[in-house]
């Protein structure tokens, strides 16, 4: 447990009503199965749902890669609840790990509105009264790293409910309707894994780059694979864990001392590096997704 709060969870279900996509083409309904993490006001026990901590929280909202659920990213999402965050993770109708032979990554184009959709809903829920709707961020890995990255710097799905994105090994999505970074995003960090396969290193290199905001991270993970910063307990996830709590907490809470921890989080000798405001020698290579 990284924070000082023990952690209750949640689940529920949302019928997001038939609208028109980014695209132009109608949705029909769409079914999100949304699991929150919060603050608990004490220990769980048995099968009692502890009660909520008492005040108002930061949210970050975490997208899963394709086929994905929350469930192996859990670790690191349960560090960022005790650390005093509400932590809502939305699964997709099309590509979580429930959708089974059905799912596609043609239906990432409509996953940001998704996300716009449950906080929307989650702001007017009883837990409303938990969450502090000025301070509110989203992160996401692999193809859910490409749905927030689309919120932060694409022209067709911006949120201005949000303040600060991570992008844990994502990348531009070609089929977005709009461009990238023609204006300037809000604070951005990017992780990546050098010995990733999946998302290749320069497609969060491109991103990092075509950024130009001074307030944009790009933390290193040497020879991390795809999952492996974000899966279960290890070297790797101990330092995103750490690296994204000081950025939201430097960036969702304006705790200015929290960057200078940030950094000092970021650089393990033979585990990571982090750059920030473009600087780096990272090596722009191939982005094939």
């Amino acid at each position: 447990m990284l924070g000082s709060f023990w952690t209750g969870h949640r689940w529920m279900t949302w019928t997001e009503p038939a609208h028109r996509g980014v695209t132009g083409a109608l949705l029909a309904k769409r079914r999100l199965l949304i699991e929150v993490m919060y603050p608990a006001a004490s220990k769980p026990t048995g099968s009692s749902r502890p009660a909520i901590a008492r005040g108002r929280f930061p949210m970050l909202v975490f997208a899963p890669g394709f086929l994905q659920c929350a469930g192996p990213y859990s670790p690191m999402l349960r560090a960022w609840a005790s650390a005093g965050y509400v932590v809502m993770t939305v699964n997709f109708p099309n590509s979580d790990c429930k959708a089974g032979p059905a799912a596609t990554e043609s239906d990432m184009v409509n996953q940001p509105g998704d996300i716009s959709y449950a906080i929307t809903r989650i702001l007017a829920s009883p837990l409303a009264m938990s969450i502090d709707a000025h301070q509110i961020a989203v992160t996401g890995q692999s193809d859910g790293g490409d749905t927030v990255g689309a919120i932060a710097a694409n022209n067709c799905c911006s949120d201005r409910r949000v303040v600060a994105v991570a992008v844990l090994s994502g990348a531009e999505w070609p089929p977005m309707p709009g461009p990238y970074f023609t204006h300037q995003p809000v604070p951005m960090l990017f992780a990546q894994g050098s010995a990733d396969r999946i998302n290749w290193p320069g497609c969060s290199v491109q991103m990092y780059r075509a950024d130009r905001a001074r307030t944009r991270y790009y933390l290193n993970l040497l020879g991390a694979s795809h999952t492996g910063p974000y899966w279960g307990v290890n070297k790797f996830e101990r330092v995103v864990v750490q690296v994204g709590l000081e950025f939201f907490d430097r960036y969702v809470l304006g705790q200015a001392g929290a960057g200078t921890a940030m950094r000092k989080a970021g650089d393990v000798p033979h585990v990571a590096a982090l750059y920030s405001a473009g600087r780096g020698r990272l090596t722009p290579g191939p982005c094939d997704n």
